[in-house]
């Protein structure tokens, strides 16, 4: 029985899947046109599960051989004189369990192959591999991203040298460089990161850059069209809408959720339907257990170049990101973010809530032993103004102390209120979060017992600031339906006393009332 797959790659027989080919038909014209191309997608989007299958249908349909082969094994030899031996391995060990003939001469002549002549043995390897082969060989190297500096370099410009000479012998019709990263944005530190590499540069002989997609809903419909014809199962209509909402169709996240419905939350019993109720439920989960998947994510948090792109997201500080920088376009590639609506924004709603609760983990657990009890919690409601005075005190009492723990100096407030709030989620409630650099706003919404409680986080960076806040906030609540809201605004200088950041008071717009909490 087929089921859905969180762990490598997918196979029709054993998985529910979308067709791989179909996901980026135009591999099959760059192959024909004997183009050198790459492919780079997230993690876990189905690069490999693509691969494989274009390995396979084109070794059976006979116009070309196809070999696939994964460098991960060389990832931890960045020099040349380890590295390039450890991927000359890895092309033996991909022909032995390839559908390729004349293996025996090729492992022969492998063996005669000098693997310390670093600058060319790989190049003679498929030298020899070619020359063999009665039909044209393409092949797909997979995880080509891991390798680095000068194994990466050393590598590259064999298969340039090998690509510009194709006239004078044989050597790969068609290859794809596949990996996380575009081949643009690898890094062979055999320079100055401000310098290039001149214009010898390996890379120029990519003809073109793919990437894979995320499903679209009707997509995701269609995967899980499948389970419900092997077993009656249904998906009801919104719970899809929610698995869309929730993953932005990144397709480990679809079948993630899929998984923990069917197989933990109902325990295979097929006979109940999907509802979107369960989705919620198990999109939580994938949230407080950081599965694999977002723990490899997450841990890139820690990283200077992430955090220079990210801390700007949450606090939607304006011209702070650019679309053409390095550290941009590796979280786009890694999958942290995405543009949307001309603003930069976590790529998914799932990131976005994992992304604040992973950079306030500590903080939450260090403020259950230091901030006095209050009793904010009503039968009915949250007493919002008792909270948010509360915070004003610790604020006064503890902001500088606490900033100086975060990398994310900046977006530190940000994060240490949301650190404060998060008792509200212990009790039962939820917030919802909403962030994108360019906005100078973080937006919240918390929900309790039925009512909702809109927020609004600032950083003062000039005397509109305020009226700004006020107007933004005042849209949401209109948005949200609700008549009371709470706009937070903090001041960074430093040389102003704290009697003029701390105040409190309220304004009546048409949309509601408006309490302007200064920190």
């Amino acid at each position: 029985m087929r089921r859905f797959n969180t762990a490598g790659p997918c196979f029709p027989d054993e998985h529910y899947m979308l067709d791989a080919e179909s996901r980026l038909a135009e591999t099959r014209s760059l192959i024909m046109n004997k183009h050198y191309f790459v492919i780079h997608a997230a993690r876990q989007s189905g690069k490999t599960t693509l691969l494989n299958s274009l390995e396979q249908t084109i070794n059976q349909e006979g116009s070309y051989y196809a070999l696939y082969c994964s460098l991960e094994a060389a990832q931890s030899f960045p020099e040349p004189e380890r590295g390039i031996p450890q991927v000359f391995n890895c092309i033996i060990s991909a022909v032995k369990i390839s559908a390729l003939p004349f293996k025996k001469e090729i492992i022969d002549a492998a063996g005669k192959t000098d693997k310390n002549e670093l600058a060319i043995c790989i190049k003679e390897l498929f030298y020899h591999i070619c020359g063999l082969l009665d039909k044209p060989l393409v092949v797909f190297f997979d995880e080509a991203d891991c390798l680095s500096e000068g194994t990466l370099i050393t590598f590259l410009r064999q298969l340039r040298d090998g690509y510009i000479n194709r006239g004078r012998a044989p050597f790969m019709h068609s290859l794809a460089l596949v990996g996380m990263r575009n081949i643009r944005d690898y890094k062979g530190k055999i320079r100055q990161d401000t310098e290039t590499m001149g214009s010898a540069s390996p890379f120029n002989i990519v003809s073109k850059a793919l990437t894979l997609k995320n499903f679209t809903e009707e997509e995701i419909r269609a995967l899980y069209s499948q389970h419900t014809e092997a077993t009656g199962q249904i998906f009801e209509p919104r719970a899809v809408e929610k698995v869309y909402w929730w993953t932005d169709g990144q397709p480990w996240l679809v079948n993630a959720v899929a998984v923990l419905v069917i197989e933990e939350q109902l325990k295979n019993d097929t006979s109940k339907p999907v509802t979107a109720e369960m989705i919620e439920q198990a999109v939580q989960a994938i949230i407080l257990r950081r599965d694999v998947h977002i723990d490899s994510l997450l841990e890139r948090l820690h990283e200077d170049r992430v955090r220079k792109v990210i801390e700007p997201v949450i606090t939607g500080r304006e011209n702070a990101i650019s679309l053409s920088s390095d550290d941009t376009l590796y979280c786009l590639d890694l999958g942290l973010i995405k543009m949307a609506a001309g603003e930069m924004v976590a790529a998914n709603p799932i990131y976005r809530e994992v992304f604040i609760r992973t950079l306030t983990q500590d903080t939450q657990f260090n403020l259950a032993s230091k901030v006095p009890q209050i009793p904010w919690l009503l039968p009915d409601r949250i007493d919002m103004n008792g909270l948010l005075k509360a915070f004003q005190e610790f604020w006064r009492e503890n902001s500088e102390i606490w900033i100086e723990k975060y990398a994310y100096k900046e977006a530190a407030p940000h994060l240490i209120l949301q650190a404060f709030l998060q008792r509200v989620i212990n009790a039962g409630g939820k917030i919802i979060r909403e962030y994108a650099s360019g906005r100078r706003r973080f937006d919240l919404c918390v929900l309790y017992a039925g009512k909702k409680y809109p927020l609004e986080l600032k950083l003062l960076y000039k005397s509109r600031t305020e009226q700004d806040g006020l107007e933004q906030l005042g849209a949401y609540m209109d948005k949200l339906g609700a008549r009371e809201g709470w706009l937070v605004i903090f001041d960074r200088e430093s040389d102003k006393p704290w009697e003029e950041k701390i105040y409190w008071k309220t304004v009546d717009l048409p949309q509601g009332r408006i309490h302007v909490v200064g920190c």
